[in-house]
């Protein structure tokens, strides 16, 4: 006899829109709505958005799910947020000033200078993040000294996790992975740390109760079921960071997985039973609860090749352009021919941590075309995930395959050289929505359709091919990464 098929929504509220999905117990995708985020950069240093749009967003893309769908089949609701992302409310729940986004910039000036104040050791080792602007706690010392009034108006701070569960459930609450990015949480604590914030001068109540992913943190009200048509009581749990969601929607959360993310930033990570820390990978906690994820992070992914097209190749208004480089770089060795990039377009991130880097190619000579460039830039962005994969592979992470997701993951060069370089196993996941399949199996883990997060990753992830490693191309990888490692060390040299 079949039994009635019921559904979990993953929430993923993106830097650029809301995704809500509805999912199955074995992770088919039933439905889905989607509404766009606007960015606003009122200065080249900052990055805004109006936290209110989070939630007309988020509304209408429940709307339009809800259209698709009985609501009385929803067992539970998660979601998976934009980090580094944070909005400051008044007593009244009003936004007290645009959300700073984690492409802000503002605060760089106060980046050094505080983490000096705290100790730059004891500030990575309890919050995992090396020294860098991105985090959120940079931002509360710029307003600190900048308008501390405002921050003392603040009655809520919260990322888009915690504003989203307020608007749906009444209370803000957020997941120990919504919490992390911020920069003023322990992740060995699993708390708000007191020793970054005392010096902030922000009490601990203003920022919202933490709770392990998968745990019911409210229920849908009467006001947010009238305008996303949910059932008043539906259960929501707690979600997360995105970048976490997606390594639990491929299922990076345990030995033997690493998990790539090709897209505008190229993100990856290894699951780590112990918080290990270094400059190759920022520490942050998993999203199953259990151990914690090493992810590297690269700010110019696919945002560099896009840029590389635009500015140079005529931009990408005919599609059929990636198709002709793509048959260009395949057709050239490791190498390219000996042009070489280095990507860090808008700065680097793990390993130099350098707000001031900048991007180049270097062995440019008459032969060198649009495919050399195109190829270059593919081995610089790989190499780097690799160097830093070797790197967290050294520290006792065990890693044996590649979980592959994003736009770049359609590239199946790219896939070749991730598997070459690396000398691993890559698996392209079959869902293009990691962070909301990830949102999905938290929401299921809360509704008990799974008894744990393995269990539910076994239940719904869909991969699809494989590709395998040419063990002949490692060696000539191994030589390309050494010499392409040197080029930031070199540019940085012209800066002085």
């Amino acid at each position: 006899m079949q039994t009635e098929e019921r559904y979990v929504i993953g929430m993923d509220s993106s830097t650029q829109s809301m995704k809500a999905v509805a999912w199955t117990m074995d992770g088919t995708p039933r439905a889905e709505g989607r509404a766009p985020h606007v960015i606003s950069t009122p200065h080249p240093l900052k990055a805004e958005q109006n936290a209110e749009d989070w939630w007309e967003a988020a509304a209408s893309a429940l709307k339009t799910l809800t259209g698709k769908i009985d609501a009385d089949k929803i067992d539970g609701i998660a979601i998976s947020n934009q980090r580094e992302t944070m909005v400051l409310l008044d007593a009244e729940r009003r936004p007290l000033a645009p959300a700073t986004l984690w492409l802000d910039r503002r605060a760089q000036d106060v980046v050094h200078p505080f983490a000096e104040e705290i100790g730059r050791e004891r500030m990575h080792a309890i919050s995992g993040k090396p020294i860098d602007v991105i985090p959120c706690v940079y931002r509360l010392k710029y307003l600190r000294e900048t308008d501390p009034s405002l921050l003392d108006r603040a009655a809520q701070i919260l990322s888009v996790h915690d504003f989203l569960v307020q608007k749906l459930t009444g209370d803000a609450a957020a997941s120990w992975t919504s919490a992390d990015p911020f920069g003023i949480f322990d992740i060995e604590k699993k708390a708000w740390s007191r020793e970054i914030l005392d010096p902030l001068g922000i009490a601990a109540d203003k920022l919202p109760p933490v709770h392990r992913p998968g745990t019911l943190i409210g229920r849908i009200t009467q006001e947010a079921a009238d305008v996303t048509g949910l059932k008043v009581g539906t259960p929501v749990y707690a979600g997360g960071g995105d970048g976490q969601c997606a390594s639990l929607g491929v299922g990076a959360i345990g030995p033997g997985l690493a998990y790539l993310n090709l897209g505008t930033a190229v993100v990856g990570g290894a699951w780590s039973p112990t918080p290990e820390l270094s400059r190759y990978w920022r520490t942050l906690t998993s999203p199953s609860g259990e151990g914690y994820l090493l992810e590297s992070c690269q700010r110019a992914g696919a945002y560099f090749i896009n840029w590389l097209l635009d500015t140079f190749a005529g931009g990408r208004s005919d599609a059929r352009i990636f198709e002709r480089l793509e048959a260009e770089a395949r057709a050239l060795p490791v190498g390219s021919g000996g042009v070489m990039a280095s990507t860090y377009l808008i700065g680097c991130m793990d390993p130099h941590w350098d707000e001031h880097a900048r991007a180049a190619f270097v062995g440019l000579g008459p032969e060198a075309g649009m495919g050399h460039l195109y190829r270059a830039s593919m081995e610089a962005i790989t190499l780097e995930f690799v160097r830093s994969l070797a790197e967290m592979r050294a520290s006792g992470a065990m890693v044996d395959r590649i979980f592959v997701i994003g736009g770049g993951a359609g590239s199946p060069l790219w896939l070749k050289m991730v598997a070459d370089a690396s000398g691993l196993t890559v698996i392209r996941s079959l869902s293009n929505e990691a962070s909301a399949l990830g949102a999905g199996m938290a929401a299921a883990v809360g509704a008990r359709w799974h008894p744990g997060f393995r269990e539910a990753v076994q239940a719904m992830s869909r991969l699809a091919e494989e590709v395998k490693p040419d063990a002949d191309a490692f060696a000539d990888w191994q030589a390309l990464s050494e010499r392409q490692s040197r080029i930031h060390p070199a540019v940085a040299a012209t800066r002085s």
